[in-house]
């Protein structure tokens, strides 16, 4: 139940009630007779009378009113809204290679960075699926499983860092992974995404294995070739100390497109951080989640209270003032 105003401007009324107040002190003042005596001995032992004492109550009831009319014209409601929603839950699984090769500078400020970046947005894009990660080098880990806990997942692929695992480039090994993550789910939609910038040569699964079983679980994996097209400038260690050397870029996009093709996803190439932006929009566009929303809000009026109020000051301040408080011209 939410509480509001439909016409919230009327509040500024309030402030005439500002000049009213001053106007009635200055009235006070203003119409009090005065009388020049010689002493005031003989009314001192004269107390001050009720009527004295609440002649202020018939002003208080008028501005109380006054409130109360201005709240009534602002037309308090209360709204109450009922929401149906009907959703298919995605599960997916990034699988993010980190070998050597992902320090590359072609990505601004590297190929690791920018592709973590990227699908950290992805990630708070998509609030209502399970999503986890699968970071993979000469072999592969789980970083974190599926979760709706977006917020640690983020935090995990910001901890990302090359060398947390062997140098070399598992592909297969790091769909495995994934896939075994996937596998077991219930989901009416199973979704990996695989990111690599080069060929497979480590592991004890091939990616095209790999693959097949993706498919026998109803898994789409779509595979993104991270790099430009020719060389790329890659930090290297070397006697004189940590050199910029450019380096010929290969990416095995044969095999990375055979995965998609046996698993009915898509293979994409992005040669810079814009193009793998696109990627994960495209990605995104297609594997929408079904939301149908049915909204229903009901709205109750709550002036009436108020007005009610009002008119019971205002006939309580004609009845005092006209008996008890009455006073003379």
């Amino acid at each position: 139940m939410k509480y509001t105003f439909l016409y919230p401007q009327y509040f500024w009324l309030l402030l005439l009630l500002i000049p009213l107040i001053a106007w009635y002190v200055w009235k006070q003042h203003s119409i009090n007779p005065t009388i020049q005596i010689s002493t005031l001995k003989l009314f001192s032992r004269i107390g001050k009378s009720r009527k004295m004492l609440f002649r202020h109550v018939p002003f208080v009831l008028r501005m109380l009113a006054l409130v109360f009319i201005i709240i009534a014209l602002a037309r308090p409601q209360s709204t109450d809204k009922l929401q149906n929603m009907t959703t298919e839950g995605i599960d997916i699984m990034i699988s993010l290679d980190i070998s050597g090769s992902m320090q590359a500078m072609d990505f601004k400020p590297n190929r690791l960075e920018a592709a973590k970046e990227v699908a950290i947005d992805f990630i708070n894009g998509r609030p209502n699926d399970r999503m986890g990660l699968v970071i993979f080098a000469a072999e592969s880990f789980t970083q974190c499983p599926l979760t709706v806990d977006h917020t640690v997942l983020s935090n995990l692929f910001r901890d990302v860092r090359i060398g947390m695992l062997e140098d070399g480039t598992a592909i297969g090994m790091g769909l495995a992974t994934a896939v075994n993550r996937l596998k077991d789910s219930d989901s009416k939609s199973k979704v990996i995404i695989l990111l690599s910038d080069g060929e497979n040569n480590s592991g004890t699964i091939a990616p095209l294995t790999a693959a097949e079983i993706a498919r026998t679980f109803g898994i789409r994996v779509y595979t993104i070739g991270v790099g430009t097209i020719g060389t790329a400038p890659v930090p290297i260690n070397t006697v004189f100390g940590q050199q910029i050397q450019q380096v010929e870029v290969k990416i095995d996009e044969a095999m990375l497109s055979e995965i998609a093709k046996i698993t009915g996803g898509q293979y994409f190439r992005a040669t810079n951080r814009a193009a793998l932006e696109n990627i994960y929009k495209e990605i995104d566009e297609m594997e929408k989640i079904k939301i149908e929303v049915q909204e229903y809000t009901r709205y109750a009026e709550h002036f009436l209270p108020f007005a009610l109020i009002a008119t019971l000051l205002l006939l309580l301040e004609i009845v005092l003032r006209n008996t008890v408080l009455r006073t003379l011209p």
